[in-house]
């Protein structure tokens, strides 16, 4: 592919959106595509991760239609007609070969924008259920790039090629054999209040039902201190946990675990197929499309995790589950091998090939 070929990646707003998107930009940099220029929203986390990367970011004034307010809905729509010129604009002056939709608030108009001017387009949805700017896109776009089967009805010519991880999660270290188990807490960056709040009420009981375990919390930087106080109000062995507002280096905490709870982000099961990590996940509820929860069924479905609802979680149930499964190995590791086998080490690779093709005009269906 010639340098001067323009590829287009618009939407953002979570990291289950741009850092993908940032893999994608990578792989494409790597097939000799020189000119890529990002197209999000100042809230997005795409303001900032964009430019870190070293990727041009322009933005444009978007706003909610999903989950918002009826006031907020009316004045996006207001909004609408002037933010869809704004697109058109900068389709013509930037003249890219294909637009990559990511999904979040910028991918809608500014796909509609390229479907309407004939640019060739390329959808990339993380989630099993898409979003709904993929939503409204996805019957007219060229082609897609899918994480989970159930998503690929909603869209043209969809591939399942799975998310963009980091290579580290798919070279880790097993487990040592006979080491203590080691629990996982992920909440995400900005943690997640039910794990912050259950977890301490359960420490003391899952230490003494768990022979020499150890717990590791990702509580976030807003809620590290209560969930640490609240550990050791507990009582449980100080020395058998630890608090922490956010972890570095998540391929090496996910390579010292033998059971992960958290989340159920697009980012987040990606990672666990790619580490080969059981799960017990619990969904966000308030997920854009109740995404969350559609992700997690299809991890459980697939035998590579334990799914509760937050809405029915007791400290009990949660207990039991996780005492269940970290004093079965066996079945830890029958779990692993599924997660496994949903991971997709060549998803940057199949998806920048996909935009590549549609930037020559030569796409074929089946050749991904």
């Amino acid at each position: 592919m010639e340098s001067t070929t323009r590829i287009l990646i618009a939407g953002g707003g979570t990291g289950g959106h741009i850092i993908p998107a940032l893999a994608i930009a990578d792989e494409l940099k790597t097939h000799g595509v020189e000119e890529i220029l990002f197209v999000g929203t100042a809230r997005g986390l795409e303001s900032r991760l964009v430019p870190q990367a070293g990727y041009h970011l322009q933005l444009i004034k978007v706003g909610q239609l999903n989950n918002v307010s009826l006031t907020t809905r009316l004045q996006t729509l207001v909004d609408l007609p002037a933010g869809l010129m704004q697109c058109f604009g900068l389709l013509r002056e930037f003249r890219p070969a294909v637009v990559i939709g990511v999904g979040g608030y910028a991918s809608g108009p500014v796909m509609g924008a390229a479907i309407l001017l004939g640019i060739p387009t390329l959808a990339f949805e993380p989630n099993a259920v898409p979003g709904l700017a993929n939503r409204l896109v996805g019957s007219r776009v060229k082609a897609a790039a899918v994480n989970f089967e159930p998503a690929a009805r909603y869209f043209r010519n969809a591939h399942i090629t799975g998310i963009p991880v980091r290579s580290e999660f798919f070279h880790l270290a097993p487990r040592p054999a006979g080491a203590a188990p080691h629990l996982l807490v992920f909440g995400g960056s900005q943690g997640a209040r039910v794990l912050n709040t259950t977890m301490p009420k359960i420490a003391v009981a899952l230490l003494a039902q768990v022979p020499g375990l150890t717990i590791l919390h990702q509580a976030g930087g807003r809620h590290a201190e209560t969930t640490l106080a609240a550990y050791q109000a507990s009582g449980a062995p100080a020395d058998r946990w630890q608090v922490e507002a956010f972890l570095d280096d998540m391929p090496r905490r996910f390579e010292a675990a033998d059971l992960v709870l958290a989340r159920s982000g697009a980012s987040t099961v990606a990672e666990l197929a790619a580490a080969g990590k059981p799960a017990v996940l619990i969904p966000f509820p308030q997920a854009a499309d109740d995404h969350q929860r559609r992700n997690a069924e299809v991890m459980a479905q697939a035998g590579a995790a334990r799914v509760l609802l937050e809405a029915d979680l007791t400290p009990d149930q949660l207990l039991g589950t996780l005492s269940d499964l970290l004093t079965e190995p066996g079945k830890l590791g029958e779990m692993a091998g599924n997660a496994r086998s949903l991971a997709h080490p060549d998803a940057a690779e199949r998806i920048a090939g996909m935009a590549l093709a549609l930037a020559r005009g030569d796409f074929r269906k089946g050749a991904f």
